[in-house]
């Protein structure tokens, strides 16, 4: 029964700090027209993952950085992160297979992960295939670079 009470307890104390944990989560959109649209009115680079996300382990590795605090604050204020997922097992919306799918083809994705930075204006600024182990600190270095490159 004790040890019922100190988990009790602990769920109690740690609740709150939990929720305050998600709400730092990134935003991640599936629309790239809604994505531009935001991006030109916030003056913000677009992020897109280009990933296999039940299946790819270096794009496993990427969204762990990616969802890193570092990379995720940056991203709030810099950002607007776009997921362009092609899953094996998870189900999608036919609407949203047919628009990664004609994203896939207008970007030429020659593998997973590809990330490409586009500025708000959809010009393409940076394209990445593969993972190279790079940490939070790093991918914010290049981003700091291509922002005030554009």
């Amino acid at each position: 029964m004790r040890i019922i009470k100190i988990l009790g307890l602990a769920l109690l104390t740690t609740g709150p700090l939990l929720q305050a944990g998600a709400a730092e989560e990134l935003q991640w959109l599936t629309d790239l027209p809604k994505a531009q649209t935001l991006a030109k009115s916030e003056n913000k680079l677009i992020f897109m993952d280009f990933n296999g996300s039940d299946w790819c382990p270096p794009c496993k590795e990427l969204r762990a950085v990616l969802s890193s605090k570092a990379f995720a604050a940056y991203a709030k204020t810099n950002l607007v992160m776009v997921d362009i997922d092609f899953p094996q097992r998870k189900e999608q919306p036919e609407e949203l297979k047919k628009a990664n799918a004609a994203l896939n083809e207008k970007y030429s994705i020659e593998g997973f992960p590809t990330v490409i930075v586009l500025n708000g204006e959809g010009k393409e600024l940076k394209k990445t295939v593969g993972f190279g182990g790079q940490n939070a600190k790093e991918l914010i270095d290049e981003l700091e670079k291509l922002k005030k490159s554009s």
